[in-house]
């Protein structure tokens, strides 16, 4: 049943970013998952108060990043007759993310951000995502677009901690 209201489209602009990792693909996953923690949900239970949550995500997640899901690709392309090793993840944080919801549900289209580690034609790994500040720009609201300018800014020192060079169209 049709709810009467307008049905809206938004088209946007997004800047994707692919950063060689100087590493075999094997061993970036494993920075990876060594230096951005999973999300375990029971350090968050029963936490008395916004201010706390706030709290524990600072400690649990230093560089501003948990990992929420990953997906390991060639599994799911097995038959296909390609095979590139690749590995989804879904990487944010929620107390960021909630400064963004607060003025747009909607934002929770891309939050977490979406990224995936690839391996290149000599296996080496590559971090590709797309930038945190345009996925979010594209709310056309300035509170909205701050939270990503953040992002891009967290996602410059994720890409420091892991030793490469972030893109400079991360840092504003």
């Amino acid at each position: 049943m049709a709810t009467g209201l307008p049905v809206t489209t938004t088209t946007h602009d997004v800047r994707r970013l692919a950063v060689p990792l100087g590493r075999p693909y094997a061993e970036a996953i494993h920075l990876f998952e060594d230096t951005v923690p999973v999300l375990d949900r029971t350090r968050f239970d029963g936490l008395a108060d916004w201010a706390a949550v706030v709290a524990k995500a600072d400690e649990v997640a230093p560089l501003g990043f948990l990992r929420f899901a990953s997906i390991e690709v060639p599994p799911f392309m097995a038959g296909s007759g390609f095979s590139w090793d690749c590995t989804e993840y879904l990487m944010g944080n929620h107390v960021i993310a909630e400064q963004m919801y607060r003025h747009n549900p909607t934002v929770m289209l891309h939050a977490p951000l979406r990224l995936l580690i690839q391996a290149d034609e000599h296996g080496d790994g590559v971090f590709v995502t797309d930038q945190p500040g345009t996925l979010f720009a594209s709310f056309g609201d300035p509170r909205v677009t701050a939270v990503g300018h953040l992002l891009d800014t967290k996602l410059a020192g994720l890409f420091t901690a892991l030793g490469v060079e972030p893109p400079a169209e991360l840092t504003h």
